[in-house]
């Protein structure tokens, strides 16, 4: 949208317009030159108004005479940055100018604050990914930034590097493990495709951790060359506040000392729950602790059904480990339950993961204790429903009973930022905490997914509007994301129980379809345990609310669709793109079966 000229005073509404825009372009329409300038800002994500004189009639003439006046320039574009006149393209050497324009950033000339009252302008307290993503942002937008991170040792004294929860004990190797469960069941099918594969193949524990820590020690050594080159102090200290402005910071050796900043983000993540019951953190590990275990888990029981909890079973039970999972309430809570209930259905029934529910742990006891390079034994007890009691020796327990922030040790009392559940940070829409210069963003702010994709795109706006290159928001609405059970699950928007309570029973309607894998028919893999639906808002022209996944490649499947969906596909829509066949992802194009028609809606082929 143009800016709003006001008045009849042309040399009053260029000074207006300089003093109002950050970043203002003296422009026309016709000009090859004027579209360059434009362009090159739009490339740099560096939001910038434009006025065209050509477009604005003699009103528009006048303005340029003013400016000439103003600047001693009469050509257009005409560029202002925070008030001081850069010129035209020429004035950046005219075949170098996005290099010019970088150079400006780099220098600080574009968005420098002119601070001298702080150490810096931005200090971001976290350095996983969203963290990483805003502090870089910020830097390459001309701030002074620091970002410090420092890992805190979980219960059983594992700690890692740079880059977060999702790069050292999250996704990373998760997905990596579970990787390592797929190439297992591969071998399975293989023998059906031709290949004489040995019956006695078995998995090496410590060389899949082995190599995978080496992957992740990679990723974080990696992080901290990019920081450097970003011209973001790195700092591997703990920070705790000491006022709106200060932060106390504490290094390894317990060494104190202070430092300023005119704005903090806050991205320290969480950190795992344990159960509040007798030998839970003597003898427990939680996702913190798995990926680097330098033993052979053996016998695991996993408490908790969160998708942590059914996606480390899944993997576990795919390189051969005995898995249970004892079940407090429901599985995947958040998530469409009847998406829930049938990956719990494939686990217990084709993976054959033994599943004790609903029952609670009450204590761990330790009956033997470990020895180097392998585990000891454990005693569970644990309670069902009806008060009957449970008991069961295993050699790893594994907790995954939810997270929380991990904001005690920020001092946030000490400069009144308010905090909700878990002892997450409350912020509103720019994702600004209640203190002016204090935000926050990623799994530490309160009802906002936790998705690395998710707080790396927050960070990296957030960094842009503390620079005052950009006032975009970010859009925490249709968030795709796939858990990575045995059977893998991709989601994007409503469950059907949201999709209900949001828009009522009768606003809503159900497209769903089984479906049987092509390449699961030779390896004679089920049938229809693979599904897919889609939710719709009938009295919105049939609007896809919902998009649900059951099956192999879910993430790859489920991104593209989401694609579609932040574009407002109907149902229509996905009926008039073509299909690849042979396909999994086909069914989407081509399901006509609805829930209340109450045809079987079973796989009819592959």
């Amino acid at each position: 949208m143009p800016p709003v000229v006001n008045g009849d005073d042309p040399s009053a509404a260029v000074a207006q317009l300089i003093k109002d825009n950050s970043v203002m372009v003296f422009s026309k329409s016709t000009c090859p030159f004027c579209v360059k300038m434009k362009t090159v800002f739009k490339q740099n994500r560096i939001d910038f108004t434009a006025v065209e004189f050509d477009t604005m009639g003699p009103m528009g003439a006048d303005m340029q005479k003013a400016l000439h006046d103003l600047s001693g320039q009469k050509s257009v574009p005409n560029l202002f940055i925070n008030g001081k006149h850069i010129g035209s393209i020429d004035s950046l050497e005219d075949s170098k100018f996005s290099e010019g324009i970088q150079k400006l950033i780099n220098e600080g000339t574009l968005f420098a604050t002119n601070n001298t009252e702080h150490d810096f302008d931005l200090v971001v307290i976290g350095g996983g990914s969203g963290g990483l993503s805003c502090a870089k942002e910020a830097a390459r937008l001309g701030l002074n930034v620091a970002c410090l991170d420092f890992v805190k040792p979980s219960p059983p004294g594992t700690t890692w590097g740079l880059g977060g929860t999702c790069v050292n004990v999250g996704c990373i190797p998760k997905k990596l493990m579970h990787q390592a469960s797929i190439l297992g069941e591969g071998l399975k099918d293989a023998k059906e495709y031709g290949w004489n594969v040995p019956d006695n193949v078995t998995h090496d524990w410590a060389k899949m951790v082995e190599n995978i820590q080496a992957h992740v020690k990679s990723l974080a050594w990696a992080y901290k060359v990019q920081l450097r080159e970003k011209k973001v102090k790195y700092l591997n200290e703990l920070g705790a506040f000491l006022g709106p402005n200060k932060l106390e910071l504490t290094n390894k050796k317990g060494v104190k000392r202070e430092i300023s900043a005119t704005n903090f983000v806050v991205s320290v993540g969480g950190r795992p729950n344990y159960p509040d019951i007798p030998g839970a953190k003597e003898y427990g590990i939680t996702s913190d602790d798995l990926f680097s275990l330098d033993y052979h888990p053996g016998s695991t029981l996993i408490i908790g059904a969160s998708y942590i909890s059914l996606e480390c079973a899944g993997f576990l039970k795919g390189v051969g480990i005995d898995v249970t999972v004892m079940v407090r309430s429901i599985l995947l809570r958040g998530f469409d339950q009847q998406i829930a209930n049938k990956i719990g259905d494939y686990m217990e029934n084709d993976c054959n993961i033994n599943f004790i529910r609903p029952c609670v742990p009450t204590k761990i006891e330790q009956i033997e204790a470990g020895e180097p390079g392998s585990p000891g034994k454990l005693r569970v007890t644990g309670k069902y429903n009806d008060g009957t009691e449970y008991t069961n020796e295993f050699n790893t327990v594994l907790f995954a009973v939810g997270r929380t922030a991990d904001t005690d040790g920020l001092n946030l009392p000490s400069v009144g930022v308010k905090t909700g559940s878990s002892k997450k940070i409350i912020g509103d829409e720019a994702d600004c905490s209640n203190i002016s210069n204090i935000f926050a963003i990623g799994d530490v702010l309160e009802n906002r997914p936790e998705l690395t994709p998710m707080a790396i795109l927050a960070g990296k706006l957030l960094g842009r509007r503390i620079a005052g290159s950009s006032k975009m928001l970010t859009d925490y609405n249709l968030v795709p994301t796939t858990v990575f059970t045995p059977i893998e699950y991709g989601v994007c928007g409503y469950s059907e129980e949201d999709a209900i309570e949001k828009f009522g029973k009768d606003s809503i309607e159900v497209y769903h379809s089984g479906l049987w894998p092509l390449e699961w028919t030779v390896a004679h893999r089920p049938e229809n345990v693979c599904y897919a639906k889609l939710i719709v808002n009938v009295k919105d022209d049939e609007r896809i609310v919902g998009f649900h996944y059951l099956g192999p490649n879910a993430g790859e499947a489920t991104q593209g669709f989401a694609g579609m969906m932040k574009l407002k596909a109907t149902k229509a829509d996905m009926e008039n793109v073509v299909g690849i066949h042979p396909t999994c992802s086909e069914i989407f194009t081509t399901m006509n079966i609805t829930k209340s028609s109450g045809n079987d809606a079973g796989a009819s082929g592959c």
